[in-house]
């Protein structure tokens, strides 16, 4: 049973880091570790800014 709680979790965990639910986390971490002084904008804040960036910047979407 262990086995399968522990398959599901990382699944999930997964499943999680390709929809980007980690990101702000990773980017709050990097901040403090690289840009001390650098204000942490609030998630709402970070997403708002990443959203528009992508709209700025398509890249190689397809659409």
């Amino acid at each position: 049973m262990n086995r399968v709680v522990g398959a599901v979790r990382t699944a999930w965990w997964w499943a999680g880091s390709l929809m980007g639910d980690h990101d702000y986390s990773r980017y709050v971490e990097h901040l403090r570790r690289n840009h001390p002084d650098a204000e942490v904008p609030t998630e709402r804040e970070y997403w708002k800014a990443r959203y528009a960036d992508a709209d700025a910047n398509p890249g190689a979407r397809c659409c």
